[in-house]
């Protein structure tokens, strides 16, 4: 019996040897060494690009006061206008006709008050005769005037030199008071973007920043700054009037840098959003230090561009390893050149 034990255990073991599920466990394999690139980390005196977008400082929705027919749109989408010039011409016959009517019982009254006035001196009229045809003089030109002013509106022209973005109506439809007819914006524009309070922290009106917009760079000056920001988002809008920029458009993107002190926290450094590294809910980088990469957590602040501001888990001396996928930590390193 022990004999046949025996056997059956010589004859089970290479089996058990050869079972790689079975094998005793053997240890891991060194990973190979990673060829990694190394960028440094900004420091937070650096400039910031936020985004925002190109628009118009001044815009007009031009509308009439009157009821007409639309006769003649002077303008199409895209025009460019200067200050004065016509852009829509409504219906003035009624106007024209009221105008007559208005200056005919104007000639009626004058005549009716010189009359008065003749008769009054020799008793043939009262005074008080005297004071209403004065009365009905007046009366008359205010008819006259109102006339003329009707009809100054069968004309609309543009309030500032600029160019028409919108038609809203087209020639014979019957419009009425309020109504919009055309928009038009002018030719001086700003930058609008949105801010974080630490990117609107340091900013101040008449502040000059650059920007970019179509691959071109530009000045803007800043005009306004939301002053208590939006109490849900605690965002801030900002404006900045463009002093310098050719070839730009209302709606452009754009892209607005902001200098040290407001964009910058008040403390930590900028990191590659390429070098970031995510597990679940935490946000890290992996370091180079020593010939091995070294996962480092991170406390971040708000961005929205390319580089992300770090609060805390890093130093403006640490070399950041961009691009690091696969990497895993205490993995051997070599830097590329």
């Amino acid at each position: 019996m022990h004999r046949l034990v025996s056997t059956l255990l010589t004859l089970a073991l290479p089996a058990v040897l050869a079972d790689p599920g079975l094998a005793p466990a053997e240890p891991n394999t060194p990973a190979a060494v990673a060829r990694v690139r190394v960028v440094k980390a900004s420091p937070a005196e650096g400039t910031r690009w936020v985004a925002g977008s190109l628009a118009a400082v001044r815009r007009a929705v031009v509308s009439t006061r009157m009821a007409a027919a639309v006769r003649s749109m002077e303008v199409q989408e895209g025009a460019r206008v200067r200050a004065g010039d016509v852009l829509v011409r409504l219906s003035d016959d009624d106007v024209r006709a009221q105008l007559a009517a208005a200056r005919a019982a104007l000639s009626t009254a004058s005549a009716q008050e010189r009359r008065m006035a003749d008769l009054a001196p020799v008793g043939a009229a009262t005074v008080m005769e005297l004071d209403q045809a004065r009365a009905q003089r007046a009366q008359a030109e205010a008819a006259v005037s109102a006339a003329r002013a009707a009809l100054g509106y069968t004309e609309l022209r543009a309030p500032f030199a600029g160019t028409v973005q919108a038609r809203r109506v087209n020639a014979g439809d019957l419009v009425g008071p309020g109504q919009p007819l055309l928009e038009l914006e002018g030719s001086e524009l700003e930058v609008v973007a949105s801010l974080s309070e630490d990117e609107a922290r340091g900013l101040g009106i008449g502040q000059e920043l650059r920007f970019e917009a179509n691959g071109e760079a530009g000045a803007a000056q800043v005009t306004a700054l939301a002053g208590g920001g939006d109490p849900l988002s605690h965002r801030r809008t900002l404006r900045a009037r463009v002093l310098r920029g050719a070839g730009l458009a209302s709606g452009t993107f754009a892209r607005l840098a902001l200098p040290a002190g407001a964009a910058t926290p008040r403390r930590g450094v900028w990191v590659p959003r390429t070098a970031l590294v995510e597990r679940g809910d935490l946000t890290g980088v992996f370091v180079a230090s020593g010939g091995r990469a070294q996962l480092r957590w991170l406390a971040l602040g708000e961005g929205a561009g390319d580089r992300v501001p770090v609060r805390a888990g890093l130093s403006a001396e640490d070399a950041v390893i961009d691009r690091p996928d696969a990497l895993r930590d205490g993995q051997r390193i070599e830097v590329a050149p």
